[in-house]
C-alpha cells in the first residue's frame, strides 16, 4: 500500500491506489460533506485540517508501508472515498477504516473496498487480526464491518465518544 511499491488493489468497480497529495481537493469534498462528517460528530474540515489529516495519512503510509487507499470509481476515474489500514498502537492492531462521499452510499462501494483491503491485510501483509472503530449509532459503517466478516467485541468510550469495536482474526495466521 505504500508509495514505495505503488501497490494498487482492484475490484470489479473500484481501483484502490495509494493516497497522494494531489487527492487533496477530492478528499476535502468527503470531509466537508455534512452527511459524512455527522458520523464523526465533528464540524466539516477546514482546508488546514484536511491538509493535516492528509499529511498524517501520507506519513503513516511511509512509516508502516500501508495506509489508506484513495478509492477511484473505475467507470469515471473519480475519487469517491478512502479505505485502508491505520496502525492503532494503543490497541495493538491495524484498523480497517473507510469514508465515502454520501452520494455514493448504499451502492456497495464501501463493502467492496473494505473486502479488498481485508484480503490484502491478511493474505498480503499477513496481519494477525483487524479491528474497526465505529461511532455508536453509525449503522451503515456497522453493516459494512459485519459484511466483511467482523463481529462486535465491545463498546467503549474514546475521546469522549462512544464507539463499537469490531474485530476479525486472520484464519491463515
Amino acid at each position: 500500500m505504500s508509495n514505495r511499491n505503488n501497490l494498487q488493489l482492484e475490484t470489479e468497480r473500484l481501483l484502490l491506489r495509494p493516497m497522494l497529495q494531489s487527492d487533496f481537493d477530492a478528499l476535502l469534498l468527503i470531509f466537508t460533506d455534512p452527511n459524512v462528517i455527522a458520523a464523526f460528530n465533528h464540524p466539516p474540515f477546514t482546508r488546514e485540517q484536511m491538509q493535516r489529516w492528509l499529511q498524517r495519512n501520507l506519513g503513516h503510509q511511509n512509516e508502516f508501508g500501508y495506509g489508506l487507499f484513495s478509492v477511484i470509481l473505475k467507470e469515471t476515474g473519480e475519487l469517491i472515498g478512502d479505505c485502508g489500514l491505520e496502525q492503532m498502537d494503543d490497541m495493538n492492531a491495524a484498523e480497517l477504516g473507510y469514508d465515502f462521499r454520501s452520494d455514493f452510499w448504499n451502492q456497495g462501494y464501501a463493502t467492496e473496498a473494505a473486502s479488498a483491503v481485508r484480503d490484502y491485510a491478511f493474505d498480503g501483509l499477513h496481519l494477525p487480526h483487524l479491528i474497526s472503530l465505529i461511532r455508536v449509532g453509525n449503522l451503515a459503517s456497522k453493516r459494512v464491518a459485519e459484511k466483511v466478516g467482523m463481529t462486535l467485541v465491545e463498546e467503549f468510550t474514546r475521546y469522549g465518544s462512544q464507539y463499537w469495536k469490531f474485530a476479525l482474526k486472520n484464519q491463515n495466521a
